[in-house]
């Protein structure tokens, strides 16, 4: 079990005179606001600088996922083979810019910021973090050119108290897995391999029964190459279908022993069973543990925190809760019919990628989509009217203000 620490231990750590700090589990952002508050000496309670420093960690934390990797606009950035990492210039007063290291590949603009900006969040106006509770509605972003790949001006981050508690992340054993990859070929693919995949796995079911053995724990199947990742949104493929698919099986069970005759009984389907089997990727699959995350919330008053400095222990503390509220997440008021009456009305169908840049994660069981306009009149266009397959929510943008 692992507590996700906040930036205060790393700030004074840095105080202590640190030149390197070796922390646990940890939130992202705070590798970035713990160095703002020591060298800023902000305080528990300037609440809007630690969003904003918050803010700062938050763009930069997944590396070039803000200098234009995994970009709506992908076709846009140059040079992947050697994109540039993001780099932070802060001020005291909150404010930061955002560049890329010269002479590298990516892009630094609105889109490649905001979409990082939205990654995760969940709801824009209370980011739940150890340190902070931030409201990112109204945060600007102003682009310019003038350094290598373009700079962008970031301000406008508000902050809350923080909630008086941790969040814990528990790992447990949950049994074991293995996966098979196998290319099929040939006309009707799509049949072969479902019926390959159905064999596979009713052959092995029988050698369980027979040595007592449970059933699988769960199974996932795909035919890649087939849509059916689209569900009901896929297109219809040309008679006969592809001549091309990956057959995708994935197997759980609690006990290591049955899948290794699953194992085993992966490649006797290359001569007994369809014609286009190709090969197995990767030979035999391997058979792994899986471990899946519990979360809950922890009281931060029940918590220690120790400081060692060249092997020797320097302080103790816990984290001051006096400045701390019981605030929880919660969701924008639904719009209004009246924010909709400027909008075009009708039969209009348009791909999201024209309207809006999108930026996909997850938190826990939980994967969003955070959407931002491409131009502001675009910005009221009901949630209702957008089409998401496979995400449980999907949220409007809620950033407001944009200056290039």
């Amino acid at each position: 079990m692992n507590v996700y620490l906040g930036a205060t231990p790393i700030s004074k750590a840095l105080d202590q005179g640190a030149d390197i700090v070796v922390i646990g589990r940890c939130v992202d952002s705070s590798l970035v606001l713990g160095p703002l508050i020591h060298s800023f000496a902000w305080t528990r309670d300037e609440f809007s600088l630690l969003a904003a420093g918050s803010l700062a960690g938050h763009l930069i934390e997944c590396g070039p996922q803000c200098t234009g990797g995994i970009f709506t606009d992908w076709h846009t950035v140059p040079k992947w083979h050697n994109i540039g990492f993001p780099i932070i210039e802060a001020s005291s007063d909150g404010t930061f810019i955002v560049f890329k290291a010269p002479n590298t590949g990516g892009l630094v603009t609105f889109g490649t910021v905001a979409e990082q900006l939205v990654y995760e969040i969940d709801n824009p106006k209370e980011y739940l973090l150890p340190d902070v509770t931030c409201d990112f509605s109204q945060v600007s972003l102003t682009e310019s050119a003038g350094i290598d790949g373009g700079v962008v001006k970031v301000q406008g981050a508000k902050g809350l108290p923080p909630s008086p508690f941790y969040k814990v992340n528990a790992t447990y054993l949950d049994g074991f897995r293995a996966t098979a990859c196998c290319p099929m070929g040939g006309p009707r693919a799509i049949e072969k391999g479902k019926r390959m995949a159905e064999s596979i796995l009713e052959r092995t079911r029988i050698m369980f029964h027979q040595w007592g053995y449970k059933d699988y724990s769960a199974v996932n199947l795909q035919i890649l190459g087939s849509e059916e990742t689209y569900g009901p949104h896929a297109k219809q493929n040309i008679e006969g279908g592809p001549r091309e698919v990956v057959i995708w099986l994935a197997v759980f069970h609690k006990q290591k022993e049955a899948l290794e005759i699953f194992s085993r009984e992966i490649a006797p389907a290359g001569t007994g069973m369809a014609p286009g089997v190709t090969a197995i990727i990767g030979g035999r699959p391997k058979i792994s543990p899986v471990l899946k995350p519990f979360f809950f919330f922890y009281p931060k008053k029940y918590i220690k925190i120790n400081i060692f400095m060249n092997g020797q222990h320097v302080e103790t503390f816990q984290e001051d809760i006096s400045f701390t509220s019981d605030l929880t997440a919660s969701h924008d008021e639904p719009q209004s019919q009246e924010d909709f009456k400027d909008l075009p009305s009708g039969p209009h169908v348009y791909r999201l990628e024209d309207l809006a840049y999108t930026r996909s994660g997850d938190k826990g069981n939980t994967a969003n989509i955070g959407v931002i306009a491409r131009h502001p009149p675009l910005l009221p266009i009901p949630q209702e009217n957008i089409n998401c397959f496979g995400c449980r929510k999907l949220f409007p943008a809620s950033f407001r203000k944009r200056t290039t």
